[in-house]
């Protein structure tokens, strides 16, 4: 009796199931370098953060500007835009309907969408209340950290956008597969970043 055999859980470009593509493996190791670089230069920036989040140089502290209730529902965002990427993954490693993938990643764009609506919000209603930048190294800190992480996002969200082109377009050859893989690394390392700035910028800044 023939064992089944269950798909392969990494890279699968090819119509064999059980056999990753070494390619795509390869293309994916230079990809999850750039992003620990990029891990690099959000750590240092934690840091920075932290060294400045005293120095508020009689400004707003972080109990002023900081407002859990926006920040916890951005959190939802993207963590529910985490989990409808992870359903386009599943679309595209199981060969489901193209439509269904488009549908999954349209979904995907408008939570990141919101996410940064949300957040443009938030900066505003910062700027309101005087918290500018150059107002004191605790909001310079904030505003080089968490605007970066936006930047990425809002790169993500056109990203989604060049890639649901090429899906119409060019179809699901191999290299809309691995770029449609890197995406996805992309947007998770996305959301894991943000969890850590809800978590040290925003639980630790209104818990002090």
């Amino acid at each position: 009796m023939t064992a089944v055999r269950a798909p392969h859980p990494g890279p699968v470009l090819d119509d064999h199931a059980d056999v990753p593509d070494r390619e795509a493996e390869q293309g994916l190791f230079g990809f999850w370098l750039f992003l620990m670089s990029d891990a690099i230069i959000f750590a240092l920036l934690f840091a920075t953060y932290g060294v400045m989040l005293a120095g508020t140089a009689g400004g707003p502290t972080p109990r002023d500007v900081l407002e859990l209730r926006p920040a916890f529902i951005e959190t939802c965002l993207l963590l529910a835009s985490s989990f409808t990427w992870g359903m386009a993954s599943l679309s595209l490693k199981y060969r489901d309907s193209r439509a269904r993938l488009l549908g999954w990643m349209a979904i995907t764009l408008l939570l990141g969408i919101g996410f940064l609506v949300m957040e443009l919000r938030d900066f505003a209603t910062m700027f309101a209340h005087d918290a500018w930048p150059q107002r004191s190294g605790f909001l310079s800190g904030f505003f080089a950290l968490v605007p970066l992480h936006g930047l990425h996002v809002t790169t993500g969200c056109l990203w989604i956008i060049v890639m649901a082109v090429q899906v119409v377009t060019l179809g699901l050859d191999e290299r809309v597969k691995i770029n449609l893989l890197r995406l996805g690394l992309f947007w998770h390392f996305l959301d894991i970043v943000w969890i850590a700035i809800f978590s040290v910028v925003y639980l630790q800044g209104l818990a002090a």
